[in-house]
């Protein structure tokens, strides 16, 4: 049988929304005890909080929940007694019992195409948040376990790609919505690199760092290809907060790069709790 925390580790390796559920508090009798818990996905749910109406309301709260995208917590109290039936009958125990609904939301997912310099002082600083991190590199060199010992201690999943030939190849294989940030030793690969990534739909934000000069020269070669001036639009450059930094350190661009980039993670957050709100 799965556990309650099995089935939130499931939940995260299939990049699937689910809520955990848990009694937070019980007054007089009732079927399990505080702390009891159990997690519900859109159509499946692991482990009980003690079955009957108590159980069933607890579910389905908790799948109005994540179609709604919540992120918020959400507690309720369940009075279970002959007086108080709900829609899948009636539990006579004679107690209350309060319940937390905590969303276990899609963790954001982000790729990093170029683990140089700067690639790499940004996948340091982004390591440390809970989100999927994808690590690409066309040198095998530089997915070492030496050279990312600095990410050891990561509370990121952190996956790594040494795709020599063509990593724009694996951006199809990117989670929906993943980030992608282009800073590879090649101008000709982030090139390569960007002309895929536009023709997937299912990305996030796209990055790329660069000069003016450069981006100027993408920009008449991607029109070149083909592609339309809205569709050329969706490349940000150059990535970073304005105005934070002057200075060409990496570890100071990784700062900028990574402010920018969790500030736009959190803006979408809010953006999305507001239109489920409204």
């Amino acid at each position: 049988m799965t556990t309650w925390f099995e089935a939130v580790a499931a939940l995260r390796a299939a990049r699937e929304a689910g809520i955990l559920v848990t009694v937070t508090e019980v007054r007089g009798h009732a079927p399990r005890e505080a702390g009891a818990k159990m997690v519900v996905s859109a159509d499946r749910s692991w482990a009980s909080i003690g079955g009957g109406n108590l159980e069933e309301e607890a579910v389905r709260r908790a799948r109005e929940l994540i179609s709604s995208g919540a992120a918020a917590p959400v507690s309720y109290t369940a009075q279970l007694s002959d007086k108080a039936p709900f829609q899948h009958g009636v539990q006579c125990c004679g107690g209350e019992v309060t319940v937390l609904l905590d969303p276990l939301p899609v963790v954001p997912s982000v790729a990093i195409f170029g683990l140089g310099h700067v690639g790499l002082e940004l996948a340091r600083i982004l390591a440390r948040h809970d989100l999927e991190l994808h690590l690409v590199d066309s040198r095998s060199a530089h997915l070492s376990e030496a050279e990312l010992a600095p990410l050891a201690d990561a509370v990121a999943g952190v996956h790594t790609h040494h795709v020599p030939v063509i990593p724009e190849l694996l951006l199809s294989e990117l989670p929906p919505g993943t980030r992608v940030l282009v800073l590879t030793h090649d101008h000709a690969e982030d090139l390569a690199i960007i002309d895929a990534a536009l023709r997937c739909e299912h990305l996030g934000s796209i990055g790329l760092i660069g000069s003016s000069a450069k981006w100027a020269r993408f920009q008449l070669q991607l029109a070149a290809a083909g592609f339309a001036p809205e569709v050329i639009a969706r490349v940000e450059t150059p990535i970073g907060f304005p105005g934070v930094t002057t200075s060409k350190d990496p570890a100071a661009i990784a700062v900028s790069v990574a402010a920018a980039l969790l500030s736009a993670q959190e803006k979408s957050s809010v953006e999305r709790e507001g239109v489920r709100r409204s």
